[in-house]
C-alpha cells in the first residue's frame, strides 16, 4: 500500500504542475460529455427545412403543402419556381428535400388519373433522409387516404365500409425498445462512454509513456521488486480511473434517472461495466506505452484502437452486414461488448445472467495488461537506455 499511496500522491503532483495534462482527465471530459447531452438534447429531430415546388396552384397542392408544414418533423422554408433554384438550395444545404407537386395535380385526381409527388432528398445525410421521406410518405398517404374515403361515400358507401375496402390488409408495426425513436436514448448514452473510452486509453498512455520520454522511470520505479512496480503502476492509474468513471457515472445517472427515464435493466450494472471499461481503457493505454517505450507510438496505438471504437461497435452500422474481417475486429474491442451490455440493460431490460460474462470478461483482460505493463516495467527499468524515446 506504501507504493501505491506513493506513487498516487507523486502523479497528483505532476498532474498540478501541467495544466493541460489535469485537464485531460477532469474538466474536459465533463465539457465533452456536456457538449454531446447539448447536441442532442432534443431528443428527435423536428423541424428539418424542406422546399416545395408547386406548378399546379390548386386548392389541393396548397392543402398539401399546409400539411406538409403541419408535420413535426420538417418546415417548409422556401417555395420554389424552378428546377435550378432547387437543385442550388439542395446542394448549399439550405433545405434538405424538395417536393414537387406537379402540374394538374387536382385536375388528374378529380379524373381518377394517378398524380404522382416528387421528393428529391439530399441522400448524404441519411438520419435527414429517412426521416423526410418518411414524413412525407404519411402526409401524401394521409391526403390519399381522405380522398378516396370522400370520393367512396359520394358514391354510397358508409364510412366503415369505405375504410375497409379502401385497405383491405393493415400492417401493424410494434417498435420495440426504443418506440418513440429517441435519438438521445440512442446516441447520446452510447457516444459518452465511447469519448470516455478514448480518453481513458490515452490518459494510460500518458501517464507511463511520459516517463519514458522523460527519464523519470527510475526515480518512478526505484529499485523495488514486481509487487512494488505493480502498486505504483495502479496508484499512477488511480487518479485518472476515478475521476473518468466518476464523469461517465454522474452523466449517465443524469441522461436517465435526471431526465426521468423508465430503465427496464439495472443502472449499477451498466455503472459496473462503465467502471470495468475504464479500469482495461487505462490498463490497455499502460500496457502500450510499456510494450512499445515509446509516448508518442503508445499514443498512436491508443488512437488506432479506440478512434473507430464507435463505428465498429454495431451502433451506426449493424455488424451482422459487416464483412468477416471488419466483424473480428469489432469484436476484439471491448467497447463493442459494453455498448452491447448497456443497451441490453438500458433499453431491453435483459437479466444480469445474460450480461455476465461481459464485466468478468473486462476484469479478467484488465489484470492481464496491468500484469503485463507491470511486467514492462521492471524489464524497462533496469535499461535506461531505452528511456527519453519521444
Amino acid at each position: 500500500m506504501r507504493h501505491f499511496f506513493n506513487s498516487t500522491r507523486r502523479e497528483a503532483r505532476r498532474l498540478g504542475q501541467s495544466p493541460w495534462d489535469l485537464a485531460m482527465v477532469t474538466w474536459v471530459p465533463v465539457l465533452a460529455v456536456v457538449l454531446v447531452v447539448w447536441i442532442f438534447s432534443s431528443a428527435i429531430p423536428r423541424n428539418l427545412p424542406v422546399g416545395v415546388m408547386d406548378e399546379d396552384h390548386s386548392a389541393l397542392s396548397r392543402q398539401l403543402v399546409r400539411m406538409l408544414n403541419a408535420s413535426p418533423g420538417m418546415q417548409v422554408v422556401d417555395e420554389f419556381d424552378s428546377e435550378s433554384t432547387a437543385q442550388l438550395a439542395l446542394r448549399e444545404v439550405r433545405v434538405y428535400g424538395m417536393i414537387n407537386i406537379p402540374r394538374d395535380f387536382e385536375r388528374d385526381i378529380k379524373r381518377g388519373i394517378k398524380a404522382e409527388v416528387i421528393l428529391r432528398h439530399n441522400a448524404q445525410f441519411a438520419t435527414h433522409s429517412s426521416l423526410l421521406q418518411r414524413d412525407v410518405r404519411t402526409v401524401v398517404g394521409t391526403l390519399a387516404a381522405g380522398i378516396e374515403m370522400s370520393a367512396r361515400n359520394k358514391r354510397g358507401e358508409s364510412a366503415q365500409q369505405a375504410k375497409v375496402s379502401f385497405n383491405p390488409i393493415q400492417i401493424q408495426s410494434i417498435a420495440l425498445f426504443n418506440g418513440s425513436g429517441n435519438y438521445e436514448k440512442y446516441l447520446t448514452a452510447a457516444a459518452i462512454p465511447a469519448i470516455l473510452h478514448i480518453l481513458a486509453m490515452t490518459a494510460g498512455a500518458w501517464a507511463v509513456g511520459r516517463e519514458f520520454r522523460d527519464r523519470t522511470l527510475g526515480q518512478w520505479l526505484q529499485h523495488e521488486g514486481p509487487r512494488a512496480v505493480g502498486a505504483a503502476l495502479l496508484g499512477k492509474l488511480a487518479i485518472p480511473w476515478v475521476t473518468l468513471t466518476s464523469v461517465g457515472a454522474a452523466a449517465l445517472w443524469y441522461i436517465t434517472t435526471g431526465r426521468g427515464w423508465d430503465i427496464p435493466g439495472s443502472l449499477l450494472w451498466i455503472c459496473l461495466a462503465m467502471t470495468l471499461l475504464m479500469a482495461l481503457s487505462l490498463a490497455a493505454g499502460a500496457a502500450a506505452a510499456t510494450l512499445t517505450k515509446s509516448l508518442r507510438t503508445a499514443l498512436s496505438v491508443t488512437g488506432l484502437l479506440t478512434a473507430p471504437a464507435f463505428a465498429f461497435s454495431g451502433m451506426s452500422f449493424p455488424l451482422s452486414a459487416m464483412p468477416d474481417s471488419a466483424r473480428m475486429w469489432a469484436t476484439s474491442m471491448p467497447f463493442t461488448h459494453y455498448i452491447r451490455l448497456q443497451t441490453e440493460q438500458l433499453l431491453m431490460g435483459l437479466t444480469f445472467g445474460a450480461s455476465a460474462a461481459t464485466p468478468a470478461v473486462f476484469l479478467l483482460a484488465t489484470l492481464g495488461l496491468l500484469g503485463l505493463a507491470a511486467l514492462g516495467l521492471v524489464q524497462a527499468r533496469d535499461k535506461p537506455s531505452t528511456w527519453g524515446a519521444r
